[in-house]
């Protein structure tokens, strides 16, 4: 089973950045190099939505409305990590961000397996 470990939120200003990293463990690396990943995040009251996506060979990215243009996704499979780095952050931004494999795509049924999430808090 794959298991995944976001790290890298906290509390920020607005305006500032930060990088969010999603490691696979080494036992999980090979499917999880394979694989399409996916950076959700959920608010609180909110359902959990799309922020961006990379495919497994790192040439494809999508992003959400919100985020595009302010937000980079990458991955390096030789570290079995991906990023979401996130600059000029906005109080909207303030949710809990969760990293996914899987086949991939926007939604949230798309993924198989989920890491335990990173509170991204960003204040005015």
């Amino acid at each position: 089973q794959v298991q995944l470990v976001e790290s890298g939120g906290g509390l920020v200003q607005a305006g500032d950045s930060l990088r969010l990293s999603c490691a696979a463990s080494e036992a999980s690396g090979r499917t999880f190099s394979w694989q399409a990943v996916g950076w959700f995040r959920q608010a609180p009251g909110k359902e959990r939505e799309f922020a961006a996506s990379i495919s497994w060979t790192g040439s494809r990215t999508r992003y959400a409305d919100s985020v595009a243009g302010r937000f980079t996704i990458s991955r390096d499979n030789a570290k079995n990590t991906v990023y979401l780095q996130m600059n000029s952050l906005k109080p909207e931004d303030t949710a809990v961000y969760y990293c996914a494999g899987g086949p991939g795509g926007q939604r949230v049924g798309g993924y198989d397996y989920w890491g335990q999430g990173t509170q991204v808090t960003v204040s005015s």
